[in-house]
């Protein structure tokens, strides 16, 4: 199986750059070819944990794993001028491993863009709003934590300018479905008595406010709100036919989730919302400076109606500060986030009925789902990657540590031309889950240091190493490895 997935890699990466030539005769932009490997060696329970998350899902939380990744990509330039442009990626990405191996392809995509508006549709990988790629821990509802959903998406997808305002309010937002496509990994990874879904559909929707002109005041506010929904498909409980449970997935259902209406077969006489529905409040306020800048950032987590405004009280909040340092040989960036997830509305919850007509909605149970298990695509959550994954449990796809205090930190810089380096240090502390408490509080730290050599006559190579740690009850101890290969070359039309 490895032979024959390297081969067909292989041949792929022949073909592309082949058929180059070919391909400019249609375009007028550059296209990317890149081809990565990493490897990954530790003992202990698991790997070192910023080795496995925040890599798209592209990994494994096993002490021995390999990955590979290779495709192609030709993305809009909006400095280009053109009214309609076109964009697309092909990324295929198998990952080997002890236990078993798995072949995905993890990009397929093509963007359609008019002016601003963009047409996406597939699966592509996305980055974390307001956030630090490298460093950061990551957006709560989504981010770079899970594999690409596919998805027919129609997004304005950067800051577009409100007409008339002199360059000081601008937009961007988006609006999508898509379909979950982690039935085989559900269903091989459950135990039996445990449940899963198949053909889960997705829904998302957002939109971002910026107040600023950077080319006339240093500061500038932004604002955003993001909905994501989990619906449709079919429960099953292994080896317990007979609980199998269909959720509506017709047309009624796209539109229940889109205006938040709706019910789930599950909700009985408590009629809620259809489907896990899950969101964020994002707030940054960014100063750009003479060579440096600052940015503080706030986000907000919910999940259904009880936390989206502010009745119960917004406690649950990551807090971020980042710093972009002037040039020099030492430190370029500086990340520090603080996330709190305690409160969730409060523990104590009851819907209204004819004799309490009070409703408490509380126990919120974050990234987790009575129906669907967890806000998850392949065992990974689907947003912060400072929360366990289900990837990390025993055949029970949910979330067992979803109250929690944490620190994060990150630093890099560039002491060389050549020579980068990137750190990640976290703390965790867990108090379990509302419905299944720790009795005693568990932490956690993970420490992840890499180095990344780029030589001067392989421009197109860049060469990466990297040790990380784990410590303390969450995740057991261990010590880890992590060398990767990353080759990445630009095609230009002449």
């Amino acid at each position: 199986m490895l032979k024959k997935t390297i081969f067909l890699c292989a041949a792929v990466v022949a073909f592309a750059a082949q058929a180059e030539d070919k391909v400019w005769s249609r375009l007028t932009d550059t296209l990317h070819l890149k081809a990565e490997m990493t490897a990954t060696g530790s003992h202990g329970d698991f790997a070192p944990y910023w080795m496995s998350n925040n890599r798209y899902g592209v990994a494994s939380a096993g002490t021995k794993w390999a990955s590979m990744r290779i495709g192609l990509n030709r993305d809009q330039h909006d400095d280009l001028g053109r009214k309609w442009q076109v964009g697309y990626g092909l990324e295929m990405a198998p990952v080997f491993q002890k236990q078993d191996s798995r072949f995905v392809v993890q990009q397929a995509y093509v963007d359609v863009q008019y002016k601003r508006v963009r047409l996406s549709v597939g699966a592509k990988e996305r980055l974390s709003e307001l956030k630090n790629q490298l460093l950061s821990s990551g957006g709560l509802a989504s981010g770079i934590n899970a594999r690409p959903i596919p998805q027919v998406r129609l997004e304005v997808p950067d800051f577009w300018t409100i007409p008339g305002t002199g360059n000081w309010l601008a937009i961007k937002g988006r609006l999508g479905y898509g379909l979950y496509t982690d039935n085989q990994w559900q269903r091989e990874f459950v135990r039996d008595g445990a449940a899963y879904t198949k053909n889960t559909l997705y829904h998302t929707k957002a939109g971002w406010l910026r107040i600023g002109n950077d080319e006339k005041f240093p500061l500038s506010f932004t604002a955003g709100l993001e909905m994501n929904t989990q619906f449709g498909g079919t429960r099953y409980v292994k080896g317990q036919p007979d609980k199998t449970l269909k959720l509506k997935s017709d047309l009624g259902a796209f539109w229940h989730v889109l205006v938040l209406s709706g019910d789930d077969p599950t909700d009985g006489i408590y009629s809620n919302e259809m489907g896990n529905v899950t969101g964020s409040w994002h707030f940054s306020l960014d100063y750009k400076g003479n060579g440096w800048g600052a940015r503080g950032y706030a986000e907000h987590y919910f999940e259904d109606h009880s936390q989206v405004f502010v009745q119960y009280g917004w406690k649950d909040m990551l807090w971020g500060l980042e710093l972009n340092l002037p040039k020099n040989p030492v430190v370029s960036d500086v990340v520090y986030e603080y996330l709190y997830t305690k409160h969730q509305s409060g523990p104590i919850y009851h819907d209204r009925t004819a004799n309490i007509p009070d409703q408490v909605s509380a126990k919120d149970g974050y990234w987790g789902h009575g129906t669907y298990g967890a806000w998850q695509h392949a065992g990974f959550v689907n947003g912060s990657g400072l929360i366990i994954s289900p990837i990390y449990n025993d055949g029970v796809i949910t979330v067992h540590h979803n109250r929690v205090k944490a620190h994060h930190f990150g630093i890099m810089g560039h002491p060389a031309d050549e020579l980068g380096y990137r750190i990640l240090y976290s703390h965790q502390r867990s108090w379990g889950t509302y419905s299944a408490p720790l009795i005693d509080t568990q932490h956690g730290w993970t420490l992840y240091m890499q180095a990344l050599y780029q030589p001067r006559y392989l421009k197109d190579f860049t060469f990466g190493l990297a040790y990380g740690h784990n410590s303390g009850q969450l995740l057991g101890r261990s010590n880890g490895v992590q060398l990767s290969v990353v080759w990445n070359r630009a095609f230009k039309k002449k």
